[in-house]
């Protein structure tokens, strides 16, 4: 029975892969494609779920495969199905169905017609993936295909400076909650000293032994994962990305930011509430964390003006009250909430044109200034400041730059006198010789071997402020990202249990990854001239082929799961002792500013308005 959940998983893919060889413009074989393949996998979940409860709801454990295994450590994909997993299937399937549906016509004559039933069909294997995972690392590869389809559909109309723009923005906070997970998973593998499932997880006596000598590491994780939970569901500081996620189109800002995507926070707390729930403090976080977002949010959403921010606000809101659930024990109030908030999200946004489009013919015809039947109690100064704060959506958006990503551009800038020969000159004997140090390690004394991890940490976290903050020369930027995997690989290998097998298998996916993009690169310098990252270029709009096979250069580099990149991080994070918290630090600071770095280059070289006049060219706002 267990064997069965790997149809529900693969078939998706499947589904994806086949839709990529469809011409472009037939499109009753494009979305048919689409329709079979979700309609086929909602007729037998139904039939599974059927046969499922007359066995009396069994959890179901599938270990598929070992795709790493050494001494001391266990990659492997792992499956799980219980009364959560069948809830957001059930729920995402059909919901992903009835758009796709809609989509049919609502996407009729688009230009990216196919770009967008293809990138939903793998956004529906992504989420199948996450939602049956029985382990982090499984959660992770589909945790990743979310991210990367998310800002795909918000970009989707790439010929626009907003969309692409706020495409990156959504991706940025992503990044975070990225950081958030690996950080967890690193500390999992420290305090239970092996790659743990899910079901295991649900073993108390279990859990509280390797937690209560270590609460404060219990302490960590947990925190760890709200922050990636907070990041993926739109929870305070990060409410303002959902809003701007809106830029796609109508279909896909209700089955990923109305319905699925946007709750897949709510999934990882559940999933991990065995480790966290019987933190007192953790729990008090938690509801704290959903409460302080539903009042916002419900304030903020009460004076938009546009429609699909007001129904993002909403959502936001519910979901913050579905944390005080989870974090108050109600499981299952929670997935009947999750449920309810995504049937009527997803069709709040669907109905949203036609809804825009009724209101403004009334407010010319039937228009009724709105009668006050209640006086507020609260001084008017203080309801006019609240109301001006709500308009400003109380500054979440301008708080994320100053407190976060400003200080790093400015640090970034301070280091413009790198240019690339004093990089070369500076950073390449110095990595000569940290190989000859490590290929040495055992000669060297022991305070040596523990401060030498951090600084040549410290130096990639150099090399990736400068390739983020790089504003003109986009190959050097690209190659400062690039090396910055080299870097963090010499930081880890000091490590007494490092194998440099470990090394190459990560380093192998980076290389080809950088020199696959630079090659792209110098080409389309030939053909353009212009790839300086001072503006959007529209490249992709000339050079399609050329844009996607850069693309996947990026996909490889970030450490998405089609390169051994993706097992070379988690093998990183998991040599990082437990004590080595600023070679943690770094080293998960490293990782969201490649990522970053990498998917600006992409935008700022192939997306956006197209750098040629001939071409007609959007508004910069909306």
């Amino acid at each position: 029975m267990a064997s069965a959940l790997q149809i529900f998983i693969f078939l998706p893919l499947i589904g994806f892969l086949i839709s990529l060889i469809h011409p472009e413009r037939d499109e009753k074989r494009i979305s048919r494609t689409a329709l079979v393949t979700v309609g086929v996998n909602l007729a037998g979940f139904v039939l599974f779920l059927a046969y499922w409860a007359l066995r009396g709801f069994p959890t179901l454990e599938l270990k598929d495969f070992v795709l790493f295994h050494t001494d001391s450590y266990e990659f492997y994909i792992d499956f799980l199905f219980d009364r959560i997993t069948a809830t957001y299937v059930l729920v995402g399937t059909f919901l992903t169905f009835m758009v796709l549906l809609y989509s049919r016509h609502y996407m009729h004559r688009e230009a990216g017609y196919k770009r967008f039933f293809s990138t939903v069909l793998f956004f529906y294997a992504g989420y199948d993936m996450v939602v049956f995972s029985g382990n982090m690392e499984t959660m992770f590869t589909g945790w990743e295909v979310l991210g990367i389809t998310s800002f795909l559909l918000i970009a989707f109309y790439r010929d626009r400076y907003l969309p692409v723009k706020n495409a990156v923005k959504v991706f940025s906070i992503y990044r975070i909650g990225d950081v958030g997970l690996l950080l967890a998973m690193w500390m999992m593998h420290h305090l239970f000293h092996a790659n743990v499932s899910f079901h295991m997880l649900e073993d108390r006596a279990f859990v509280l032994e390797h937690l209560q000598p270590h609460s404060l590491v219990g302490v960590f994780m947990a925190l760890m994962i709200l922050v990636a939970a907070a990041a993926k569901s739109a929870q305070l500081p990060f409410s303002s990305w959902l809003p701007r996620a809106m830029e796609g189109p109508t279909p896909s800002s209700a089955i990923f930011y109305g319905s699925l995507s946007v709750h897949i926070g709510v999934f990882l707390l559940l999933r991990t509430a065995p480790l966290w729930r019987d933190q007192p403090s953790v729990c008090l976080v938690v509801g704290l964390l959903g409460a302080s977002t539903s009042i916002v949010a419900t304030v903020i959403a009460r004076s938009q003006s546009a429609i699909k921010s007001q129904i993002a606000y909403a959502s936001i809101a519910q979901i913050g009250l579905i944390f005080i659930e989870i974090a108050a024990g109600f499981d299952a109030l929670a997935l009947v909430h999750f449920a309810g908030n995504a049937f009527l999200r997803t069709y709040q946004l669907l109905v949203s044109p036609s809804v825009v489009a009724y209101l403004i013919r009334e407010q010319f015809y039937n228009f009724v200034p709105r009668q006050h039947h209640a006086r507020w109690v609260l001084p008017k100064k203080f309801m006019y400041s609240l109301y001006m704060l709500s308009v400003r959506e109380f500054d979440l958006d301008a708080f994320m730059y100053r407190r976060l990503w400003n200080p790093m551009k400015n640090l970034g800038r301070r280091l413009d006198f790198l240019t690339f020969w004093r990089v070369v000159g500076i950073f390449v004997p110095v990595y000569l010789l940290g190989l000859f140090l490590v290929y040495n390690r055992e000669a060297l004394p022991g305070a040596v071997t523990e401060i030498l991890p951090v600084i040549f940490a410290a130096m990639a976290a150099v090399l990736v402020l400068k390739s983020f903050t790089e504003r003109r020369r986009a190959r050097m930027a690209w190659l400062l990202a690039i090396l910055t995997h080299f870097w963090i690989a010499l930081a880890t290998s000091f490590n007494a249990d490092f194998g440099f097998s470990e090394s190459y298998l990560y380093l192998s996916g980076v290389a080809l990854a950088g020199v696959v993009g630079l090659l792209c690169l110098r080409r389309l310098k030939h053909l353009e001239g212009d790839i300086d990252l001072d503006r959007f270029h529209g490249h992709c709009r000339q050079h399609p082929k050329i844009a996607f096979v850069f693309l996947l250069s990026c996909l490889c580099a970030t450490g998405f799961p089609i390169s051994p990149t993706f097992i070379g991080e988690d093998l990183m994070f998991a040599h990082i002792e437990e004590g080595q918290i600023g070679l943690a630090f770094l080293t998960s600071f490293s990782f969201v500013l490649v990522g970053l770095s990498i998917i600006r280059i992409y935008a700022r070289v192939f997306l956006g308005p197209h750098a040629k006049s001939v071409y007609e060219v959007a508004y910069k706002s909306s």
